[in-house]
C-alpha cells in the first residue's frame, strides 16, 4: 500500500483509505441494495433513502422537506441527518463523538477506509481503539452497524458509549417515539402527512416506522431530541451530563434514537455492539428483519462481483487510473443498472444508457432493461420521457415536461449490445407497444422509433429542441415549437448511420442505404445552417438566433455538438481541427473540459433555467462529466488518442488534485466546478454526486477505445490507443462466453501493430470463431514512440 497525507488505494484489499475528517470534510462513500442507498460522509452525516416502491426517508431533516432528486454539493448542518456516537470518559468528564460530529474534537489517529460492501472508521483517543463499520442488510432496507471497543492502554477505562442516530420531523400530523423491551428497540412512528382523500391509498401502505435496534441491552436510553440536546447542542447535549438518559418516550415530539453502554474495560479487553437502523411498516417487519440478522440470514455480496465485468486485471503504468477502473468503474455502472438511481420512471435517457453500461456487466440484464423500456414505446414511435418501472409508478418532475431526444438513446444501446453480444436475435423478438398492446419486432419498433426521430425537424432539416434535448434546463429555446437543437441534429446523424450499419450487416441493404442518406441530410444542415466559422453553434432558438457563437459574450462556446460532429462525421478534418483548438483554448482546464463557456451570470429568456443556475455549476459551465465522456468517446473515435486518454485521466480523482477536488477516488461524480476562469477559488470542486451518465460512456472508451478491445460482428477486433508514454499494458477481456489474457508491448521492431493469438501470428485485427470457455493469450505488439522510448529510458 502506498501513502500520501490524505489517503490511500490499496490495491489487494480493493479500498481507499482517508486520514482526516478535515481536509476534505465532504468526502465520503455509498452503498446501496436492491430496497435502500445510502451516502455517508467521513465526519458522519448521512443521506439515506429506501424503496417503497417510491423513494422514501425514514430518517428526517427538523423541518418538513420537499421531495426533490438527490442535490448536488448537498450542504450538511448541525442538525442534518447523521449517524452519531458519542463517547464520555466517566472518570474525567470527557467528552468527543465518532466518527467527527457532532463534538469535532481531534483524534489521537483517525482512518475512514471505503470498501466495496462496508465503511469502515478506524480511531484512536488516549489509547483506547474504536472500529466502526457500517453495512447494509443483504437486500433489506436496514443498516447494520457494528462498535468494536479495544483497551490498549495499561490503565483499566470506565466509558459509556451513547450511538445518537437521527429520526428527525417526521410528521407534522402524527409522530411520536417509544423504546420497546420486547424488541431492545427505539421505534418511531408516524402518519405520512396527506391533504386529498384520493392521497390516502397511495400511503396506506408507507412504512411510516423508524426502529433503531439493539443486539445487548442498553444501560439506559432517550427518544426525544429536545431532552437529548437541550441548551447545551449536539456538540454537548445536557442529557449526556447527568449520569443516565431519563429513559423517555417522545409523544408528539420531534424523536430520536439514543442508547448507552456502560464499559469498563482493563488493558486489552474488547467489547462489540451491534444495531439496526431502518423502516418498517410494523412490528411484525421488525421482528422478522432482527430474527433474519440473528440467524445470518442477511448476508449481502457488493453487486459488482455478481456480474461478469468486461474488463479486469487491469495493469497499466498508472496506478490511479488501474486502480479506480478495476474495482470502482464497475461497482458505479452496477449501481446505476440495478438501482435505476433509486427511482421508479427513471429518465428514458438515463435509464437506456445506465443499460449501456450493463452490457459489460451483465448482457442479459441490460438486454431485459432495453426490452422493458420499448415495451413503452408508442405505436406512433414515441419514446415516453420516463421508464415505468413499478406498476404503481407515474412520470414524474422532469419526465412531465416534453423531451427531444429519447429515441436517440434506443439505437445506441442497440448498436453497443450487438457489438458485444452479436445477438442479432434481438431483432426479432416480438415486443408490444405501450398505448395500443400491439405486438412487432424489436426492428420494426426501432424503425418507427428513428421515423419519428426524423420527422420532428423544421425546413431546414433541423431537429427541434422543444422544452429540452439531453441538457433539460435548457428548457426555453424552443418552448413555441420553433426552436432547433444542434446537438439532436447531429445525434439524430449519428444513430442514423448506427442504424444503417445495423440494416446493412443483417442483410437489409436498401434500408441501409437509406439511412445513410438520412445522416447525410441532417449534417448537411448542420453545417449549412450551425457552423459559425471555427465551431458549431448549440442551437437557434424560437426567435432564430443561433447561439453558442463567437458573437455571444456568454455561452459562447458548448461542448457537445462539436464532440458528436466528430461521431456524426458532419466535420471534415479542418473542420475538426479548428474545434479542437477551441475547444484547448475556451474551454479545457485541469479538471477537464467545461460543458460551455464562458458560464451564464444572468438569465437568458430564450435558453432557459441553464442561465439561472450559478456560474461553474452543473449545465452552467461545469466541467459536466457525462458530456466529458462523450468527448472522449468521440476523440477516441477519430482516432486523438492522446487528447482522450487526457480528459479521461483528468475525471478521476489523485493525490496531485484531492484537496481541490474534495472526494475519494471511489466513483466519478456528475461534475466538478467549472467558470475556471470566472471563478478560478472553487473550479474544480466535486459535485459529490454519483448519479451520473458519465460511467458508461468511460468504461465503453477503455473498453473500446483505450484498450481497443471491440465487439465485431466477425469476432473481436483489436484497435488499441494506448497513450505514447505507456510502454506497455495487460488486461483481462471477457469476450463472448471466452477469456482473452491481452498484453500489450512496444518494440523497435515493429513500424506496425502485430497480433499474437496463443503464438500465432494473425493476418489481419479481428479475432474470430471464438470458442466460449477457452482462454486465449493474446500479444498485442506495437512500434515504440518517441514518447515510450523517452519513459523507458
Amino acid at each position: 500500500m502506498s501513502y500520501n497525507p490524505v489517503f490511500s488505494c490499496s490495491r489487494n484489499s480493493e479500498s481507499v483509505s482517508l486520514y482526516s475528517p478535515k481536509l476534505m470534510p465532504q468526502a465520503g462513500g455509498f452503498l446501496w441494495n436492491k430496497k435502500l442507498m445510502i451516502q455517508m460522509n467521513c465526519r458522519g452525516y448521512a443521506i439515506a433513502q429506501h424503496m417503497q416502491p417510491e423513494p422514501a426517508k425514514y430518517a428526517y431533516a427538523p423541518n418538513i422537506e420537499g421531495k426533490t432528486f438527490m442535490q448536488p454539493e448537498h450542504h450538511y448542518y448541525a442538525h442534518h441527518p447523521g449517524r452519531f456516537f458519542y463517547v464520555k470518559d466517566e472518570e474525567s468528564g470527557e467528552l468527543f463523538s465518532l466518527p467527527y460530529e457532532p463534538v469535532r474534537k481531534d483524534h489521537d489517529s483517525y482512518i475512514f477506509t471505503h470498501h466495496a460492501e462496508s465503511l469502515e472508521w478506524f480511531i484512536t483517543v488516549h489509547q483506547v481503539e474504536f472500529k466502526l463499520t457500517l453495512k447494509l442488510l443483504g437486500d433489506v432496507a436496514a443498516e447494520h452497524w457494528s462498535l468494536q471497543v479495544v483497551n490498549r492502554s495499561d490503565v483499566p477505562r470506565k466509558l459509556s458509549i451513547y450511538p445518537y442516530f437521527t429520526i428527525g420531523y417526521m410528521s407534522w400530523m402524527n409522530q411520536s417515539a417509544a423504546y420497546h423491551k420486547e424488541l431492545n428497540a427505539i421505534v418511531g412512528t408516524c402518519v405520512t402527512p396527506y391533504q386529498k382523500v384520493d392521497e390516502l391509498k397511495g400511503i396506506e401502505s408507507s412504512k411510516d416506522l423508524t426502529y433503531f435496534y439493539s443486539d445487548a441491552k442498553p444501560d439506559s436510553w432517550l427518544a426525544q431530541h429536545a431532552l437529548f440536546e437541550g441548551d447545551g447542542g449536539l456538540h454537548n447535549p445536557d442529557a449526556l451530563k447527568s449520569e443516565s438518559l431519563s429513559n423517555t418516550n417522545s409523544h408528539y415530539e420531534v424523536p430520536a434514537a439514543v442508547m448507552q453502554y456502560r464499559l469498563e474495560l482493563t488493558s486489552e479487553d474488547v467489547v462489540s455492539l451491534n444495531w439496526l437502523f431502518g423502516p418498517a411498516r410494523d412490528h411484525a417487519e421488525i421482528e422478522e428483519v432482527i430474527a433474519g440478522y440473528l440467524a445470518g440470514e442477511h448476508q449481502g455480496k457488493e453487486s459488482a462481483e455478481r456480474h461478469h465485468q468486461s474488463l479486469s486485471d487491469i495493469e497499466t503504468p498508472d496506478r490511479t487510473f488501474d486502480h479506480f477502473v478495476n474495482h470502482w468503474l464497475p461497482r458505479q455502472i452496477s449501481y446505476h443498472g440495478e438501482s435505476n438511481r433509486l427511482t421508479t420512471d427513471p429518465q428514458t435517457r438515463n435509464f437506456l444508457q445506465d443499460s449501456m453500461g450493463m452490457v459489460f456487466l451483465d448482457a442479459v440484464s441490460a438486454k431485459q432493461a432495453f426490452l422493458t423500456a420499448l415495451s413503452q414505446q408508442s405505436y406512433d414511435g414515441a419514446m415516453p420521457d420516463g421508464v415505468l418501472l413499478h406498476p404503481d409508478a407515474e412520470l414524474k418532475y422532469i419526465n412531465t415536461v416534453p423531451h427531444s431526444d429519447h429515441n436517440v438513446w434506443l439505437v445506441i444501446f442497440l448498436s453497443a449490445y450487438l457489438k458485444e453480444t452479436a445477438d442479432t436475435d434481438i431483432l426479432n423478438i416480438a415486443c408490444a407497444y405501450g398505448d395500443n398492446g400491439k405486438q412487432e419486432c424489436v426492428a420494426d419498433h426501432i424503425h418507427k422509433g428513428m421515423e419519428h426521430l426524423i420527422s420532428h425537424v423544421d425546413s431546414r432539416s433541423l431537429s427541434y429542441i422543444y422544452q429540452g434535448d439531453w441538457c433539460d434546463p435548457m428548457n426555453m429555446v424552443g418552448v413555441e415549437g420553433k426552436g432547433v437543437s444542434t446537438w439532436l441534429t447531429l445525434a439524430t446523424a449519428y444513430v442514423c448511420n448506427l442504424w444503417a450499419d445495423i440494416c446493412s450487416t443483417t442483410g437489409d441493404v436498401a434500408r441501409g442505404k437509406r439511412w445513410e442518406s438520412e445522416a447525410e441530410r441532417f449534417n448537411n444542415a448542420a453545417n449549412k445552417h450551425c457552423w459559425d466559422g471555427q465551431w458549431y453553434g448549440r442551437g437557434i432558438t424560437d426567435d432564430g438566433r443561433l447561439f453558442g457563437i463567437a458573437s455571444d459574450e456568454e455561452g459562447r462556446i458548448f461542448l457537445n455538438p462539436q464532440a458528436w460532429s466528430m461521431l456524426s462525421g458532419a466535420a471534415d478534418a479542418e473542420q475538426v481541427s479548428s474545434m479542437l483548438e477551441q475547444i484547448d483554448k475556451q474551454l479545457d482546464t485541469p479538471y477537464g473540459p467545461m460543458l460551455l463557456a464562458p458560464s451564464y451570470t444572468a438569465f437568458q429568456r430564450d435558453i432557459g433555467r441553464l442561465t439561472q443556475k450559478s456560474a461553474g455549476a452543473a449545465e452552467n459551465g461545469s466541467v459536466y462529466n457525462h458530456a466529458s465522456a462523450f468527448y472522449i468517446y468521440s476523440l477516441y473515435d477519430t482516432g486523438d488518442h492522446e487528447r482522450a486518454f487526457s480528459a479521461m485521466r483528468k475525471m478521476l480523482v489523485d493525490s496531485s488534485d484531492a484537496l481541490v477536488k474534495g472526494q475519494l477516488p471511489v466513483y466519478i461524480p456528475n461534475y466538478y466546478r467549472g467558470a475556471y476562469h470566472q471563478h478560478p477559488r472553487t473550479a474544480g470542486k466535486s459535485s459529490q454526486l454519483f448519479n451520473t451518465g458519465t460511467v458508461a460512456w468511460y468504461y465503453r472508451s477503455v473498453v473500446e477505445g483505450l484498450f481497443g478491445l471491440k465487439g465485431h460482428r466477425l469476432g473481436l477486433e483489436v484497435s488499441p490507443q494506448l497513450p505514447e508514454e505507456w510502454n506497455g499494458a495487460s488486461v483481462t477481456r471477457q469476450f463472448r462466453g471466452a477469456t482473452f489474457k491481452v498484453k500489450y508491448c512496444r518494440s523497435h521492431d515493429h513500424t506496425t501493430m502485430d497480433l499474437m493469438v496463443d503464438g500465432h501470428l494473425l493476418s489481419d485485427n479481428i479475432i474470430t470463431d471464438i470458442v466460449p470457455g477457452r482462454t486465449y493469450q493474446l500479444v498485442v505488439e506495437l512500434p515504440q514512440t518517441v514518447k515510450s522510448q523517452c519513459c523507458h529510458a
